[in-house]
């Protein structure tokens, strides 16, 4: 479809979201007129409290005479007249939200980064804009599958919080807490909110929910999670990928992987991960002779940077600067600290899947069509900007260099490579933990 039809799905999702906003409000505003009918606030005065006094005089938009201000300042909501508080009477359920998302433009995925903006930012802005949170991060226990890095993209993030529900027992049905709940229990219920099309109706073009299922209360998106794969995708130039796959097989296994890795000795300890598969396979894309590929990794969990870090050294190999055997030698950690090297290019790795038990991910047909319209259309756009570049890169006419004037005569040697055995190595992580007790006993 066009850029103009799926303009056309996105406001007929938008006015309907609207429509039963409009509804949902006029509940609420007769029961709160139910409410304020029956108040007997003079009667209650001298039993309650001065500051609960207050607190119903400013539901009511007005201040009742036996009250005195306390001098505390009403909390500011995030988003202007949204106070999650005042959210607290809805019906609300346990889900898990399928995201995807392109990495380029954020600063990870994780909240809590430096920078803005990030993903996870934009998704909780979509949550307050949509009215779909009740309570802070806290009460809506809320866990993310992964922590893409910045750059990093995804197509199967997962991630777990309490959203507002239309179903009246959706409380009862979310009590089953840690146990076993039929899968039956857990289909499409009808007329529950179309969360899919809700949030995507006002996230930016790069963020996506592709699909939503309910879950028991006591599930995470981080510990339940049994298996994430990442793809990483390259371009074949002159790499010998028979020999990067011989050497990929021997990551297979459980490992200590801290020397493929960043090492972070204040929040992790245990560096030991599992590795499930490895595999190198051509995608259906080429250019200019040259075939696009794609290292695909499956693990129990990663450690940070594990894949660009495995990556950067499976490079290495391809290009016969370091053989096979050079894994074997960084695996073994007892005799071996981690060797300074660069991590492969962020932009290239993508969070595939992740992998629960008994979840089924499922969206409204409206939804799909709209999401399914949307990836059309902005693979057209990049396939359009790509044939720029092409005509740019056909119409780039060879310059004409004054050898003496840009290198005075001088020709530059290429940067030879330093065997990954022969270079300086990274504090060990004792090293790194006796720092940090030095460090609290000075403070």
């Amino acid at each position: 479809m066009s850029e103009e039809a799926e303009e056309i799905v996105n406001l007929r999702s938008q006015i309907t979201f609207l429509q039963n906003r409009v509804k949902e409000l006029e509940e609420e505003n007769a029961k709160f007129s139910s409410r304020l009918s029956s108040c007997r606030c003079d009667e209650l005065q001298e039993k309650r409290p001065k500051e609960k006094c207050e607190n119903l005089g400013e539901e009511r938009g007005e201040m009742n005479s036996g009250c005195k201000k306390s001098g505390r300042k009403k909390a500011t909501p995030k988003t202007p007249g949204y106070d999650t508080r005042i959210m607290n009477h809805h019906p609300r359920r346990y889900v898990a939200l399928k995201v995807m998302y392109f990495g380029q433009r954020f600063y990870g995925f994780s909240l809590e980064a430096q920078m803005d903006p990030t993903v996870e930012s934009e998704i909780f802005k979509a949550l307050e804009t949509t009215r779909l949170l009740i309570g802070d991060r806290k009460d809506i226990q809320y866990s993310r599958c992964g922590r893409t890095d910045k750059g990093v993209s995804a197509v199967g993030q997962v991630i777990a919080l309490y959203l507002r529900s239309k179903l009246k027992d959706i409380d009862a049905h979310n009590k089953h807490s840690g146990e076993t709940v039929p899968e039956e229990q857990y289909g499409q219920p009808e007329g529950e909110i179309d969360y899919v099309r809700v949030l995507n109706g006002v996230l930016p073009k790069d963020i996506r929910i592709v699909g939503w299922c309910p879950v028991p209360s006591g599930f995470s998106a981080r510990f339940s999670c049994l298996s994430r794969e990442y793809k990483y995708f390259f371009w074949n130039d002159n790499l010998n990928l028979l020999v990067m796959e011989t050497a990929g097989k021997k990551l297979i296994g459980e490992h200590d992987f801290r020397n493929f890795c960043k090492m972070d000795a204040v929040k992790v300890h245990n560096y030991r991960r599992n590795v499930m598969s490895f595999e190198i396979s051509p995608c259906d894309m080429r250019f200019e002779g040259h075939q696009l590929y794609a290292i695909k990794i499956k693990g129990s969990a990663f450690l940070w940077h594990q894949v660009r870090c495995m990556v950067a050294v499976l490079f290495m190999i391809g290009q016969g600067l370091e053989s096979p055997e050079v894994i074997d030698a960084l695996l073994d950690t007892r005799t071996l600290r981690k060797p300074q090297y660069l991590m492969a290019p962020e932009i290239p790795l993508v969070l595939l899947s992740c992998e629960f038990e008994g979840l089924k991910f499922s969206c409204s047909s409206d939804a799909g069509q709209a999401l399914h319209v949307h990836l059309e259309n902005e693979c057209r756009l990049y396939h359009l900007q790509a044939a720029i570049f092409q005509e740019a890169l056909l119409s780039h006419l060879p310059l004409s260099i004054d050898k003496d004037s840009s290198s005075n005569g001088v020709t530059r040697k290429k940067a030879s490579h330093v065997p990954l055995m022969s270079r300086e190595t990274e504090p060990s992580y004792e090293e790194r933990r006796a720092k940090l007790e030095t460090a609290k006993l000075r403070a």
